[in-house]
């Protein structure tokens, strides 16, 4: 199984430790592509911070975030998954999981990124701000630019996370970091993408509704689930039955054409 998981937009600071190592990154075939976002992102932040913030879509409160990139180079790094905060990740806990748990944790989880491209969650990364929004001057829009690189490396990395070159690919990504890589072809068959849907019934009708922090917050609880369970569907189908498994209210609609992924909506009726 590998789940693919959006970053945070905060990010942890501060902490103690080396700097980052670019060659000690999961996915080795993206290091080109990150060294050319890692250089233009420092140099843009080193310069005229107001055109660095306007990239960078940051407010003035926000200023102390240009500076943090600029120093990218020198700054401690962490594990991806202490430096990634936020909603999901609170809801993930990351930090207590059961020791099997975290294993399969650093094995499946695999974290989108405007900067990195994706990391795993034990990679050592320092804290940083750069959404896959963002169009750096040089290099573009990133959601466009690492697509290339991206359809070069994940299929390989999505055939090592399941038997037999196979498997579950869990997509969790907001449409932003999505749009850097989609799954073609029969990994296209092996995906679900989940959405979480608030249910609650007004004069007597059901009304579903979209709620962005409760749904961050059952993908996390339900990535958890998973992890400590110690599931490992190979099939979005077998993905349903195991989130059922678990309590979860799931519809799954099976894709009407080979090479589309499946969707799945978990329905909720408590927002907590």
């Amino acid at each position: 199984m590998l789940v693919l998981l959006p970053p945070s937009e905060g990010k942890a600071a501060g902490g103690s430790g080396a700097p980052l190592k670019p060659q000690s990154l999961s996915l080795p075939g993206l290091a080109p592509a990150r060294a050319a976002v890692l250089e233009e992102l420092v140099e843009l932040c080193a310069g005229d911070e107001l055109k660095a913030r306007e990239v960078l879509g940051l407010s003035e409160g926000l200023r102390g975030e240009v500076a943090k990139n600029a120093a990218l180079r020198s700054a401690p790094a962490r594990p991806a998954g202490e430096v990634y905060t936020g909603v999901l990740y609170d809801a993930l806990g990351l930090a207590d999981l059961p020791p099997g748990a975290r294993e399969l944790a650093e094995r499946a989880l695999l974290v989108f990124s405007g900067l990195w491209g994706a990391v795993r969650i034990g990679d050592r990364i320092p804290s940083y701000r750069c959404s896959m929004g963002v169009k750096l001057p040089g290099l573009g829009a990133l959601g466009a630019y690492w697509r290339g690189p991206m359809a070069e490396v994940m299929p390989q990395a999505a055939a090592s996370a399941g038997p037999a070159g196979g498997g579950l690919v869990l997509d969790l990504r907001s449409a932003a970091y999505a749009a850097a890589w989609k799954p073609k072809g029969e990994l296209a068959g092996r995906t679900a993408t989940v959405r979480v849907l608030h249910a609650q019934v007004v004069d007597g009708v059901e009304k579903r509704s979209v709620v962005s922090h409760f749904n961050k917050a059952t993908k996390g609880r339900l990535v958890r689930d998973l992890l400590i369970t110690g599931s490992a569907p190979e099939s979005p189908a077998e993905l349903v039955t195991a989130l059922r498994d678990l309590g979860y209210v799931v519809e799954a609609e099976a894709p009407a054409k080979a090479g589309k992924a499946w969707s799945l909506d978990v329905v909720v009726s408590q927002i907590h």
